[in-house]
């Protein structure tokens, strides 16, 4: 049985407001197996936005443990953090967060130049190609509709060969047609990896076609189904 690639224990998240502090996450216990697909539905306000800040480093929990790809989050500080994203964690954000002064092919290859890759640029045309941009390399993201914008942001994430791929309503912003495509797009870059990948949806339909679903309410989970097979 292989150790698993995301461990939670009893993880518990606050964040302080005017009126005090607010419990997000209600103590969260959770393994992930590599290579699983995993949706998190639920309504607005239920955490499953803040698990995935957790999981990605981005939210320090306010208590608990939590690790991922065997290092424990709570004893790296900031900078190890982000170098743990840029190594082994690929997040595809409902908003496309890619720089306005670089083209496709630049935004593609900026994970693979921190990290100081020869290939950089070589490995960025390749996965603009898979996700079907191979002529939009030299666009910026302003020349770009939304899903070319998504798909390019799915390259990104993409780039460094992550172990997880943490994706938050990914199709939010774009319509119904192109957002089957990126999600279609999605399943077949996962099932061609040995990445695991984590899908906050309100989709129900979507969700069916991940390995597990969990149901989160009040940050808690309070439903795990694990199927048998994608």
């Amino acid at each position: 049985m292989p150790a698993p690639i995301v461990s939670l224990d009893n993880v518990r998240l606050s964040l302080t407001s005017r009126a005090g502090a607010v419990e997000i996450l209600r103590g969260i216990t959770l393994d992930l197996t590599p290579g699983q697909s995993v949706a998190i539905l639920g309504p607005s306000g239920s955490g499953k936005t803040s698990l995935l800040m957790v999981l990605a480093g981005l939210e320090r929990a306010t208590s608990g443990r939590v690790v991922v790809s065997g290092q424990d989050l709570s004893k790296l500080d900031e900078d190890e953090r982000a170098r743990l994203r840029g190594t082994e964690i690929g997040i595809v954000f409902q908003s496309f967060h890619l720089v306005p002064t670089m083209t496709a092919l630049e935004n593609v290859a900026l994970p693979l130049e921190f990290q100081g890759s020869p290939d950089a640029a070589s490995r960025a045309r390749e996965l603009l190609g898979e996700v079907g941009l191979g002529s939009r390399l030299q666009h910026f993201p302003a020349e770009l509709s939304g899903g070319e914008q998504q798909r390019v942001a799915l390259a990104r994430a993409l780039s460094t060969k992550p172990r997880l791929i943490l994706a938050d309503e990914p199709t939010g912003n774009l319509d119904g047609e192109t957002g089957r495509h990126i999600i279609e797009l999605l399943f077949g870059l996962h099932g061609r990896s040995d990445a695991t990948l984590i899908l906050v949806t309100h989709d129900e339909r979507l969700a069916e076609r991940c390995q597990r679903t969990l149901r989160m309410t009040d940050g808690i989970i309070s439903a795990d189904d694990l199927k048998d097979a994608a």
